[in-house]
C-alpha cells in the first residue's frame, strides 16, 4: 500500500472493512475478509481466501461497469484483498433489480409462482437496518427521509437517477452473463455521494449481491443462496462454497473481451477525410475498431470490389459505412454485392444536400444500404448492429441512454433552480 497510506478504521462490516487514506482524504480503502454470513449476521463462518475471491469479483464487475460508462466509486487494486475507493457518504439503501421471481419475493407475494419473469425488471428498495431486517421502503418513504449525504439531499430526482442506473447496471451485468450461459436472476447494490455530489455505484459487487444460475438453472446455483439454505454447515459444504465463489471470479475473466466489432470507413476520395474522422471518432467511443479505406464504385469498381473480398473473406463481424458525395454509388455498390450491413453517410454540402441525398436513397431493387445524414448516427446505427453479438456494445448503447436521461434530470434541477424576473431586471438564483 505505498501509494496509499491506511489510516483509522472508518467502519467495519460483516464481511469488510473500511480505513481512512490519509495521503487523500477523498479515497478510502475496502479490505474484505475472509467471512461468509446470512440471516443479519446470526449465521456466519469463515473461508479461508474468501476475502481474495470477493475482491477479485469485486475489481471485475466494477472494470465491467466502468468500461461500460457507469460511474463507479471503484479507483484501483492495492492487494489480493483490498481496493482503493473514493470515499463517499453511502445511501442508506440497497436496490434490488429482479428479473425472475424468487427468494423473499415469493414469500412478501403470495400466489406469484417462482420463475415468474419480469419485464421490464422489478426494482424494489430496503432500508438498511439489521435490527429490523431491513424493511423494504417505498419512493415516498426515502425522498421523505431527506437524506443529506456530502452535502447532496436525496430527493426525487437523485431517487430516480439511482434508479435508472440501478436498472442499468443490471441489464448491462445481464448480459454480460449471458455469454456465458448464465442466468442473472436478480441482485442488490449500493450508491454512495462523494465530496462533489455526484451518485455513484458504491461498496460492493461480488457473489453475495446476486443470484447466478447457469444454464438457468436454478439446481446449478453458484452463489451465497447456496449457503443461506444450508441448515448445518460442514467444512466440505465450504469448500464447495468456496469452489463456487472460485468459479464466479473466474467466468468473469471473460467478460471484458478485447475489442473485436469492426467498422470500416469507405470513403471516394481523400477528400472526405474528415467526415470520416467525425464518424471514427463517435465510432471508437463505443467500444468499435474502426479502419478507413479509399475507394471509388465508378472509377474503381473492380478495386472497390477486391478490397470488398477482404472483409468478406476475413470473418470479421463488419459494418461498412460508404462515405461518397455527388453520385453515391459507392453505398449502393457495396450493397449490392455483399450480405454485409452497409450504411450511406454522404458529406452532404449544403448546395448540393437534395441532391447527395436523393443519390443515396433512390437505390434499385434488392438494395439494402440505409442512408443517415450526421456522422453520430452512422457510428451509432453500426454499434446498435454489432450490438446483437457484442455484449460490451450494448452495455455501452444502454449506458448512453442512462447519461441522456441523467444530463437531462440535472439541466431540468439547474432550471428549475432559475427565477427568471422581467427583463431589465436581477436573475434570482435559489440554492438547490
Amino acid at each position: 500500500m505505498s501509494d496509499y497510506k491506511c489510516g483509522e478504521l472508518i467502519i467495519e462490516g460483516k464481511t469488510k472493512k473500511v480505513y481512512q487514506v490519509l495521503n487523500d482524504p477523498t479515497l478510502c480503502l475496502l479490505e474484505s475478509k475472509d467471512r461468509i454470513t446470512a440471516q443479519d449476521g446470526k449465521k456466519s463462518h469463515n473461508i479461508k481466501g474468501k476475502a481474495a475471491i470477493s475482491t477479485a469479483t469485486t475489481v471485475k464487475v466494477f472494470q465491467l461497469l466502468q468500461e461500460a460508462g457507469i460511474k463507479t466509486a471503484f479507483v484501483k487494486v492495492v492487494n489480493d484483498t483490498t481496493f482503493v475507493a473514493k470515499k463517499c457518504q453511502m445511501v442508506p439503501i440497497e436496490w434490488v433489480t429482479r428479473r425472475l421471481a424468487t427468494g423473499s419475493f415469493l414469500k412478501r407475494h403470495k400466489g406469484v409462482p417462482e420463475g415468474y419473469k419480469f419485464n421490464p425488471p422489478l426494482q424494489e428498495t430496503f432500508f438498511k437496518d439489521d435490527a429490523n431486517h431491513d424493511p423494504q421502503w417505498s419512493e415516498e418513504q426515502i425522498v421523505s427521509a431527506g437524506f443529506r449525504l456530502n452535502g447532496l439531499i436525496i430527493g426525487k430526482d437523485e431517487f430516480d437517477i439511482m434508479q435508472h442506473t440501478a436498472l442499468t447496471v443490471f441489464e448491462v451485468l445481464e448480459r454480460a452473463w449471458a455469454t456465458r450461459n448464465c442466468a442473472l436472476i436478480d441482485m442488490k447494490i449500493e450508491f454512495g455521494v462523494d465530496i462533489n455530489h455526484e451518485i455513484m455505484v458504491a461498496d460492493i459487487i461480488d457473489n453475495d449481491s446476486w443470484r447466478l444460475w447457469p444454464s438457468n438453472d436454478k439446481q446449478l446455483m453458484k452463489d451465497k443462496q447456496v449457503y443461506r439454505e444450508l441448515t448445518t454447515v460442514t467444512e466440505e459444504d465450504l469448500n464447495i462454497i468456496k469452489h463456487n465463489f472460485e468459479w464466479v471470479a473466474n467466468q468473469l475473466d471473460y467478460l471484458i473481451p478485447p475489442p473485436s466489432s469492426l467498422v470500416v470507413i469507405l470513403m471516394g476520395s481523400r477528400s472526405d477525410s474528415e467526415h470520416c474522422e467525425k464518424i471514427a471518432k463517435h465510432a471508437k467511443s463505443l467500444g468499435l475498431r474502426v479502419q478507413y479505406r479509399v475507394c471509388s464504385a465508378h472509377k474503381g469498381t473492380q478495386e472497390t470490389l477486391r478490397i470488398l473480398s477482404e472483409y468478406e473473406g476475413n470473418h470479421e463481424k463488419v459494418v461498412l459505412i460508404a462515405v461518397a458525395g455527388r453520385s453515391n454509388g459507392l453505398g449502393p455498390v457495396l450493397s449490392g454485392n455483399t450480405s454485409l450491413p452497409v450504411i450511406n453517410c454522404p458529406p452532404f454540402k449544403p448546395e448540393n444536400i437534395s441532391q447527395d441525398l436523393w443519390s443515396s436513397i433512390n437505390v434499385p431493387s434488392g438494395i439494402g444500404c440505409t442512408t443517415v445524414a450526421y456522422p453520430e448516427s452512422a457510428a451509432l446505427a453500426a454499434a446498435q448492429i454489432h450490438a446483437l453479438h457484442d455484449h460490451l456494445v450494448w452495455a455501452r448503447l444502454r449506458v448512453k441512454q442512462l447519461m441522456n436521461f441523467i444530463s437531462l434530470k440535472q439541466a431540468d434541477v439547474e432550471l428549475r433552480n432559475l427565477v427568471c424576473i422581467l427583463p431589465g431586471s436581477t436573475v434570482t438564483i435559489i440554492p438547490g
